[in-house]
C-alpha cells in the first residue's frame, strides 16, 4: 500500500478520533476473533493457521465467503481489474480482517469495497 506524504494543511486538522490504544484494543479484539473462529473448525482445514492472512484454499472459503451484494462487487472488481487468482484471495483475506476489526460476523459489501481500496493502482501513462 502506497502512502503519499503529509501535506501541511493536514497537520492542522484535529486528532483522529480515535487512539492508538483504542486502536491496539480493536486489533486485539480482531486477533481474538480469529483465534476463535479457527479453534471451532476442523484440525485437519485449519493446518496450523492462525490469522486470516493464513487462510488459503476450503479454509478461506469457510471463514471468508462473502455475502451475496459483496460477492458482486468481488466478482465484478476482479472482471474489471483483471485480478490473478492470487490477487483475488488476497483481497478476500483483507477484506475477512476488516470486517473482524469492525465486529462483523460476515464479509460484507463495504468490507469488500475497503479492502478494493488497498489495491496498489498502476501509474497511469
Amino acid at each position: 500500500m502506497e502512502v503519499p506524504p503529509v501535506a501541511a494543511a493536514d497537520l492542522a486538522l484535529p486528532p483522529p478520533a480515535e487512539g492508538s490504544g483504542e486502536i491496539a484494543a480493536r486489533v486485539a479484539a480482531a486477533r481474538d476473533r480469529q483465534r476463535t473462529r479457527f479453534a471451532r473448525l476442523d484440525k485437519a482445514l485449519v493446518r496450523g493457521a492462525i490469522t486470516n492472512a493464513d487462510a488459503e484454499g476450503e479454509l478461506l472459503e469457510a471463514i471468508a465467503t462473502p455475502e451475496a451484494p459483496a460477492q458482486a462487487l468481488l466478482l465484478d472488481a476482479a472482471r474489471r481489474l483483471r485480478l490473478s487468482a492470487r490477487a483475488y484471495h488476497r483481497v478476500l483475506k483483507v477484506a475477512r480482517t476488516i470486517a473482524d476489526l469492525a465486529g462483523a460476523q460476515t464479509v460484507g459489501r463495504l468490507h469488500v469495497a475497503e479492502a478494493l481500496s488497498f489495491r496498489r493502482m498502476e501509474p497511469v501513462a
